[in-house]
């Protein structure tokens, strides 16, 4: 409940789970959602290290937790493997444990193996994969049946929002990071599916495509000028967090099944794919000489280049 005097926060009363949120992204994210008066569990799988000194410091996590506490907030953390479908299962059972319900999930949980596709291991392949799309999976699996639960026992909607991490190296094709695009493509449709599969719960879910200067993309990011002291770098995660905030809140209830590019000062919302030409036998069926004459011109006059990919996303900027 608001305290007396105080308008209520877009989130007061509501408890969230935020994956991969000791550093980075997810950092910023687990802050605003607190900021904005959720309670919230916050995961990572990071372990306890030494500080300057040698002694001991608490994991990352913990330190999140810790920080939100601090100002006033209601955390708790998670140090399990969303990866793993038990641990996965704790991570959502210890939100209704610790607050009594769950109404927010944001997966952010992720790693990075990159490499060309004819020189990437099998492991390089599984643990992306794993990490990414499976932990998307175990979270929403086990977030899902609470809702359906839930609003099965009341005989109504209840509140659920999910946020997902996709990325624009799904949409424009990075050839460097074959793992991390199908992951990250997969987790479009995983997105897509439960959107349609829990809107009569009256959970949505959405993705979103972030750019952000962190520990996990720091290779990825070498390349781009550091700011200007005093300016806010364009790559900040503090520029992704708003977004999920937003859709995490009531105000997003008729966002659904959505996918949105975000950074530097910028939210794009990203059109679904359309169907660009249709070809229709003649016969009973098509034959290799009937596909050979319609096809082939067709693609004769498109660029060499050009793909399903649009790589026109990485070209998007503040204006």
């Amino acid at each position: 409940m608001p305290r007396e005097g105080r308008a209520a926060l877009p989130l007061e009363g509501r408890v969230a789970v935020v994956t991969g949120a000791g550093r980075g992204l997810g950092r910023a994210e687990a802050l605003e959602l607190a900021r904005l008066g959720a309670a919230v569990v916050v995961n990572d799988l990071g372990q306890p290290g030494r500080d300057g000194s040698g002694d001991a410091s608490p994991a990352p996590a913990e330190e999140v937790a810790a920080d939100i506490r601090a100002a006033g907030g209601r955390a708790v953390a998670h140090t399990g493997d969303v990866a793993d479908h038990e641990r996965a299962r704790e991570l959502v059972e210890s939100a209704v444990a610790e607050f009594g319900r769950l109404d927010v999930l944001v997966n952010n949980a992720g790693i990075l193996r990159d490499r060309m596709v004819f020189s990437m291991s099998e492991d390089e392949w599984d643990s992306v994969i794993r990490v990414h799309l499976k932990g998307h999976f175990n979270t929403i699996r086990f977030a899902s049946a609470h809702w359906r639960s839930r609003s099965k026992a009341a005989d109504a909607p209840v509140y659920g929002r999910i946020v997902n991490t996709s990325s624009e190296a799904f949409l424009a094709g990075s050839a460097g990071q074959p793992n991390y695009a199908a992951a990250k493509g997969g987790i479009v449709g995983l997105t897509t599916s439960t959107a349609l599969a829990l809107a009569k719960y009256g959970v949505t879910a959405n993705a979103i495509c972030p750019r952000a200067r962190t520990r996990m993309t720091a290779d990825v990011f070498a390349g781009s000028p550091e700011p200007r002291e005093g300016v806010t770098d364009p790559l900040a995660p503090e520029h992704v967090a708003p977004l999920v905030g937003y859709l995490a809140s009531p105000a997003a209830a008729r966002v659904n099944g959505q996918l949105l590019v975000v950074h530097g000062g910028m939210v794009a919302v990203v059109e679904r794919p359309r169907v660009a030409a249709k070809f229709d036998t003649k016969q009973d069926a098509f034959t290799y000489d009937e596909l050979d004459a319609l096809l082939t011109p067709h693609y004769a006059d498109r660029p060499p280049g050009e793909t399903f990919a649009a790589a026109e996303v990485l070209g998007l900027t503040h204006e």
